[in-house]
């Protein structure tokens, strides 16, 4: 059809013949215009999509904050398989929006994805919700509730990321593009209040708040999903203000379309005599557009710089999984607060904050005054640089906080500590089945033992026989043992004999930095012992041996117990953080009823504050890296190939995410040698990022676009020679 030909109406090419006049149509009325706020010139609908968007990022990052230690405390998974999964769901959340976005280009529109994806999303915290409930099912029940949940909440988030940007973007007249700017402030920022405020607010909800006896993960989750709710609500109230655009079909499908023509048709025509074409994209010229092609052409290039940046985001996500389960080891108490181990993730977002000014307005000007070219690729390589560095930091803490931590065991090994609890020293041996000594220990009464001893095995399951020497009297004894275990073996006065017996310890009981306590009853009564609201224990009597209880951290001077015939109370001191403690219950004749303590795993000595400088240099090297990488991408990119370098990005951060989740999964690592390889592998891609960097000339995407009204010209050489098969895309 020639796309200048004039149409004319039926009615007016058939006119009817009447002697009645023909009264004239009502002109059409204006359009209404949409209310606006306060006069100005800002729709009022913005107010509703900025509300939304505040209450999403916060519904995402609040749930996100708490679930590294939802994997490790509730699900009960180890470090390494918490954090594969934290960051498998964070590479869905990342792959999801290609896919929101080509539903709302191409089918719904981006008002009914928002609102179709966000029911979604509300139905993914619901389940996640649920799943963190301990009195519903069990341990199957919670993993696939959660995994369910944590899947349609990736559907949601990403599907609704592309969207909501765009569709507050629209509700703008085109002669309003300083209001569209200040806008898009105000969005961001509502995006940075978001998720600072609930990263400080939903870990003190799991902490502080007790359910069922334990972390109150279901109210961490469900405010979460109440505010996705908010959102939800919100965001539907404004739908009769908003101006809703159509489809108008999506520009990935087009661009994926224009490489896949090209590179088909070129293998198709890969005989000899056919001239080759200055550039692999111009294959494309029989079926799509020059200025398509040009502007393709021009994406591929930024695209190419893109292929290292992976793994920056590689070491930048680690700081709600590795960095959080480092933040378990160490003193939380600041002296003025106690913080939870995942508050330390709102540095991020708030020296963000700090960082944009202080990089634009001092920083990056002070440079340029002493006549240093600080390009954008070199301000994407210093941030690379500041990554690594922040990771030799982690490294060199997480290195501090294992030698104040208990010894890991191996195949064939255990470890045992020695309690005398008998009025009198007591010489032990620990003998194998040969009688070969392994290990031969003077004990005193009471005596605090300062560490374990580790025993090898011959097999997995071994018993050992124990030679007690008490007042010139032997006394044997043999207990079973099995690696990888933690034991002590208790010593009891027995009349005039001693007897023991073999109790098997926990090796990682205090969870999340609070404390464990144990008891050991010496008394002939049974002991009810309160240490709180929701913590009681009941320890049986003549040496009775009490499971580990987790209790907050703090002073205890007054712990209430009761017998079945008399009150008493104990005092137990400070219970620092993450220390375990033994507690032997004893009464003597001279001090009367009493608690001998014992610290069996040491306190965390050091403070979390030496996180501080590996938050600060990420979070430079993100500015340097991040800001500056979208601004550079889009200075190089034509106008119809930004939507494209969007889902690229974000695709880059959802191909670093699957980074982590390899190398946790796979890299069998100790934890700080896993930080100086991820430092050492981002140094290197650091380098052929400069090289990369280096070799690329610069463009003026407007040098690239044609006028108009040039006639757009195809490539027709040697289209005699050229095999062009039928081919359906």
């Amino acid at each position: 059809m020639n796309p200048f030909q004039i149409n004319e109406s039926k009615d007016t090419s058939f006119s009817p013949v009447s002697t009645e006049e023909v009264p004239p149509r009502p002109p059409s009325l204006p359009k209404k215009p949409p209310p606006k706020i306060c006069g100005s010139n800002y729709p009022l609908s913005i107010v509703f999509i900025v509300v939304n968007e505040f209450c999403e990022r916060f519904s995402y990052y609040g749930m996100k904050a708490v679930l590294t230690l939802y994997f490790l405390y509730f699900l009960h998974w180890n470090e390494d398989t918490s954090t594969s999964v934290y960051h498998a769901f964070n590479s869905l959340c990342y792959f999801t929006p290609i896919l929101g976005a080509a539903i709302a280009d191409s089918w719904l529109g981006k008002f009914k994805t928002i609102i179709y994806l966000s029911l979604v999303y509300v139905l993914g915290h619901m389940i996640k919700s649920l799943g963190a409930l301990p009195i519903l099912g069990g341990h199957m029940v919670h993993t696939v509730l959660s995994l369910v949940g944590l899947s349609l909440i990736a559907l949601g988030t990403g599907g609704i990321k592309p969207c909501v940007a765009a569709f507050g973007g629209d509700q703008f007249e085109q002669n309003h593009e300083e209001e569209r700017t200040r806008y898009f402030s105000a969005f961001y920022l509502s995006i940075n209040a978001g998720s600072l405020i609930s990263m400080f607010i939903t870990p003190m909800l799991r902490g502080g708040v007790q359910c069922f006896g334990e972390d109150c993960y279901a109210l961490a989750f469900g405010v979460p999903g109440l505010l996705m709710v908010i959102a939800l609500v919100v965001f539907a109230m404004g739908s009769k203000m908003y101006k809703k655009t159509p489809p108008e079909g999506n520009v990935v499908t087009q661009v994926v379309k224009c490489i896949w023509f090209a590179i088909s048709n070129r293998f198709k025509n890969r005989s000899g005599n056919i001239t080759k074409r200055q550039h692999w994209l111009d294959w494309a010229a029989e079926k799509y557009p020059r200025q398509l092609i040009m502007d393709v052409k021009a994406l591929t290039r930024v695209l190419f710089l893109y292929i290292p940046l992976p793994m920056f985001w590689a070491l930048l996500e680690q700081q709600g999984s590795r960095w959080t389960l480092q933040a378990t080891k160490m003193n939380r108490n600041l002296g003025f607060i106690v913080l939870q181990p995942e508050q330390m993730q709102v540095l991020n977002p708030l020296l963000v904050l700090i960082f944009i000014p202080l990089f634009d307005f001092v920083i990056y000007r002070l440079v340029s005054k002493c006549g240093i070219n600080f390009s954008s690729l070199r301000k994407m390589t210093v941030g690379m640089i500041l990554a690594c560095l922040a990771f030799a930091v982690v490294a060199v803490v997480d290195i501090k906080i294992n030698e104040m931590d208990l010894p890991q065991t191996s195949p064939q090994e255990i470890f045992l500590q020695v309690l005398n609890l008998a009025d009198d020293e007591v010489k032990v041996r620990v003998l194998e089945d040969e009688n070969n000594s392994l290990l031969a220990v003077s004990i005193k009464s009471f005596q605090k033992m300062p560490h374990y001893s580790k025993l090898h095995l011959k097999t997995k399951k071994q018993n050992f026989h124990f030679h007690l020497k008490y007042h010139n009297l032997s006394f044997y004894t043999e207990h079973s043992v099995e690696e990888r275990n933690w034991y002590s073996l208790v010593i009891r006065e027995d009349g005039k004999s001693i007897s023991s017996i073999m109790v098997k310890d926990a090796e990682n009981i205090t969870t999340n930095g609070m404390t464990a306590v144990r008891f050991i009853n010496t008394l002939h009564k049974e002991v009810n012992v309160s240490l709180g609201t929701d913590i009681s224990l009941s320890i049986g009597e003549d040496y009775g041996v009490s499971a580990y209880r987790t209790v907050e951290t703090g002073e205890y001077p007054v712990v209430h117990c009761k017998t079945e015939d008399d009150d008493f109370s104990l005092n137990l001191g400070l219970l620092d953080f993450g220390a375990s403690y033994l507690f032997v219950i004893t009464n003597s004749t001279s001090l009367g009823l009493q608690a001998w303590k014992m610290e069996s795993i040491l306190t965390n000595k050091l403070s979390i504050v030496w996180q501080l400088p590996q938050y600060v240099l990420v979070t430079a090297g993100e500015v340097m890296f991040s800001v500056t990488g979208l601004e550079f991408s889009y200075s190089q990119a034509p106008s119809s190939m930004k939507s494209v370098l969007l889902a690229a990005w974000l695709l880059t951060i959802g191909v670093g995410n699957f980074i982590v989740f390899a190398v946790a999964q796979f890299s069998g690592l100790v934890q700080w040698a896993e930080f100086v390889l991820f430092s050492c592998l981002l140094l290197v891609v650091c380098l052929i990022f400069s090289i990369m960097g280096y070799c690329y000339v610069p463009i003026n995407p407007e040098d690239i676009q044609e006028p108009a009204d040039k006639q757009i010209l195809h490539i027709q050489e040697d289209m005699i020679n050229l095999e062009i098969k039928n081919t359906k895309f």
